[in-house]
């Protein structure tokens, strides 16, 4: 989806930029509240106490809120991440502690989430989506320390992504559970080839 189809106008000033947030906000606890049935400009508009013309100049269509929600969250992960990556070593082996970090992102508001996250995969570039999180696809080495290969990088980062996602979609209950952390870092290290248990 280019920018153009995703939003009308870019913000560039402090108020625009607030408005947009302002929208942003009314649009998750429209979605929380009454869900996708009920979700349109016009009642995000009226949540958000701004006329239709104004959330027509950020936002052309319900879509495109969804997707400019659903970006907002991968930006709020992507930060999170690269704040690991640059910490020094912590109580957590790294990879328990990204999944983790992309696990939790959806506590709270999971229905808001799932529904921005759908629009996301329906509707988004497919080669922005495989560039959504290139430092933590980096940040891995088997278990000879051997940096991962693009091919071995893609697989590893799409299984435990899709599993992950899917629980997003599928309303899982244990989606924050321990066990299936655990699960997801099992999934990793065995794929690594990683025989001795880290944190």
């Amino acid at each position: 989806m280019s920018g153009a189809e995703n939003r009308r106008k870019i913000p560039a000033q402090p108020r625009a930029r607030a408005t947009v947030q302002v929208v942003l906000e009314a649009a998750t606890q429209l979605l929380e509240a009454v869900g996708e049935r009920g979700f349109n400009t016009n009642a995000v508009a009226e949540r958000a106490g701004v006329s239709i013309g104004t959330l027509y100049r950020y936002f052309p269509d319900k879509r495109s809120i969804l997707t400019a929600l659903a970006r907002r969250e991968m930006e709020t992960v992507n930060a999170a991440t690269a704040s690991l990556l640059s910490r020094k070593k912590g109580d957590l082996a790294l990879d328990r502690a990204m999944i983790r970090t992309f696990v939790h992102a959806f506590e709270g508001r999971t229905r808001a989430r799932r529904v921005a996250v759908a629009a996301l995969l329906a509707h988004a570039d497919a080669a922005e989506l495989a560039a959504a999180h290139p430092a933590a696809n980096a940040a891995f080495v088997d278990a000879e320390g051997r940096p991962l290969s693009r091919v071995a990088a893609f697989v590893l980062s799409r299984a435990v992504h899709g599993a992950m996602r899917a629980a997003v979609m599928e309303g899982a209950d244990f989606l924050t559970s321990r066990e299936f952390e655990d699960e997801l870092v099992r999934l990793g290290r065995s794929y690594l080839g990683y025989v001795t248990p880290r944190a």
